[in-house]
């Protein structure tokens, strides 16, 4: 089955298109799209994973076209940046 891993930067997105075994999983999927040695900061144990926008844990079986999206840390919690954001206006 074929599969894409999203990982995106505040400066660019990586895609990574792959082709699976059926009935692999998101953390299977997250070792194999290579992300991991690419960027050491992601910890496989701890980092958030989506399906489209839906959170995952890594035990998730897979389906033919899912999008694997992998989650860095908020720097700003969204209520506080608006905050932020109105207090400069």
């Amino acid at each position: 089955m074929k599969i894409s891993v999203v990982y995106a930067l505040p400066d660019r997105q990586i895609v990574r298109e792959l082709e699976l075994p059926i009935g692999a999983t998101a953390g299977f999927a997250l070792r194999e799209s290579g992300l991991l040695r690419e960027f050491p900061g992601i910890d496989p144990d701890a980092t958030p994973l989506g399906i489209y926008g839906i959170v995952v844990s890594g035990d998730a079986v897979l389906r033919h076209g899912d999008r694997l999206e992998i989650y860095r840390p908020l720097n700003v919690e969204p209520k506080a940046a608006r905050r932020l954001r109105s207090k400069k206006r």
